[in-house]
């Protein structure tokens, strides 16, 4: 079942329908479903889609000439060999003069590994050829870093070439529910804690089953699909995975800071802030300043966080109990050191589903579009969600991932930190309250009457702002 993705594939179909040539580059990081968006999107279309594999070029030449085979019916095309990419690209072009022909090289960066001229024969090809046909030509690529450099950076041969480009995005919690339909919005939000948005990752679970049986099954066994998955994914991207691994695995244990995660793996500041400035090209870290900062660029005052949920999981639970997962211990593993944490681990990760969910939802309801959303800290207190919109307006909320009801006590502590904050933010400010288990009924009939939102964990689900 194909899940999502709808823009996507709008924006591919106008490609499409376009009268003139197309050069597409799409990329993505490992499992993000680029593979299935193309498939999807060739459906019934005369579509060329070649995945590349990691051999020698003359194998992957033979297996494209077979591809096309498939896809083109010509007698001539049976005499003829695919010795070069020159000779491949021209005959698919020679194709496309008419009529309109989607050809796809996936995977892209493996066909370079063994001809780095690659990027300078197409660049050739597009301008002699391929831009005077109907071609629409897409390279795809799951090596972020290769992609961002070789193909579309301006000292790439193909810089100038592409005529649209996307990073497909791992789904938002929202889009992410859609593969557990039967859990839970309480349930939904911890497997999204757990497994991101990532969609080869969601598909592996199934809400027939409890969360701890996925776990168990996907994680905590030698064998499973996501026992091992992070550093498949570190490799792709990365050379000295080790490190990398170290400054990971610092994160995910509460060293937010750069001196606090220098110190816990032994290096210098300095160098570690390299490595760090690799792993947020690659997405897999983001640097977060208060949203009080008045120049957040130059603040010295940055937290780190791992900004993927399975990759922060995995860190925290999985790679320190490695010994008793091998050991077939790996109900113990969830019982005793999974579990009785999981309610703090999930509390940061609800406050960034809520600033997702008001990015989402605030414009469409209020006609509030937001302009920068984050968290505020201070010395005396913190702010879980602030966000200001394009017309100048606020909003201070506090997000509570509690198993009891939230009471007129948490709304009378905001009120307060907000006082603290500087004048700006103290003017037409709505004030809202997000609870995983409700609302007392004195802080609803409250809240009614000072315009308060309350949003519930089922309501971030709906769509509704309270």
């Amino acid at each position: 079942m194909f899940i999502g993705r709808k823009s996507e594939i709008e924006n591919l179909d106008n490609l499409f329908k376009s009268d003139g040539p197309e050069f597409f580059i799409l990329y993505g990081r490992r499992r993000v479903g680029k593979t299935e968006l193309l498939q999807q999107f060739c459906k019934g279309k005369r579509a060329v889609y070649f995945l590349a594999s990691q051999v020698k070029e003359t194998d992957n030449l033979r297996q494209m000439k077979e591809v096309v085979s498939y896809v083109i019916s010509d007698p001539l095309l049976e005499t003829m060999e695919f010795n070069e990419w020159a000779t491949a690209l021209n005959y698919l072009a020679k194709q496309a003069e008419k009529e309109k022909l989607i050809v796809i090289l996936d995977e892209f960066q493996y066909l370079c590994e063994e001809n780095k001229a690659l990027p300078s024969i197409i660049q050739k090809f597009w301008d002699m050829r391929g831009k005077n046909t109907r071609l629409m030509f897409v390279l795809c690529g799951s090596q972020i870093s290769f992609m961002e450099r070789e193909v579309l950076s301006e000292k790439s041969p193909l810089f100038g070439r592409r005529t649209s480009q996307q990073k497909l995005l791992p789904f938002s919690f929202l889009e992410a529910s859609l593969f557990l339909p039967e859990y839970s919005s309480r349930e939904k939000l911890i497997c999204y804690g757990i497994l991101g948005g990532i969609p080869a990752y969601l598909s592996r679970f199934s809400s027939v089953k409890s969360i701890k049986q996925n776990v168990l099954k996907e994680f905590l066994q030698v064998q499973g699909y996501l026992y091992d998955e992070v550093n498949l994914l570190l490799r792709m991207e990365l050379t000295n995975t080790a490190v990398y691994a170290s400054i990971l695995k610092a994160i995910a244990s509460g060293c937010t800071r750069l001196n606090e995660i220098a110190g816990r793996i032994g290096m210098e500041a300095t160098t570690v802030n390299k490595y760090l400035h690799v792993l947020r090209e690659l997405y897999l870290v983001r640097r977060e300043v208060s949203i009080t900062e008045r120049t957040p660029e130059k603040s010295k005052k940055g937290l780190y966080f791992i900004d993927d949920n399975y990759v922060n999981f995995w860190f925290r639970f999985i790679l320190p109990h490695l010994s008793l997962i091998q050991a077939g211990d790996g109900e113990i593993v969830w019982d005793r050191l999974i579990l009785p944490q999981l309610s703090g681990y999930m509390g940061y990760i609800f406050e960034r589903i809520c600033q997702e969910y008001v990015r989402l939802f605030w414009g469409k309801t209020y006609g509030r579009y937001v302009k920068q959303i984050g968290k505020c800290w201070h010395r005396d207190y913190d702010i879980d969600l602030i966000a200001e919109f394009v017309d100048g307006r606020y909003l201070i909320a506090e997000c509570k991932w509690w198993q009891s009801l939230v009471g007129m006590n948490v709304l009378e502590a905001l009120k307060e930190k907000a006082a603290c904050l500087s004048e700006k933010f103290q003017r037409d400010t709505t004030f809202v309250l997000f609870s995983l288990s409700g609302f007392t009924q004195e802080l609803i009939t409250q809240a009614e009457k000072e315009g308060v939102p309350l949003v519930s964990a089922e309501e971030l689900f709906e769509g509704k702002d309270g």
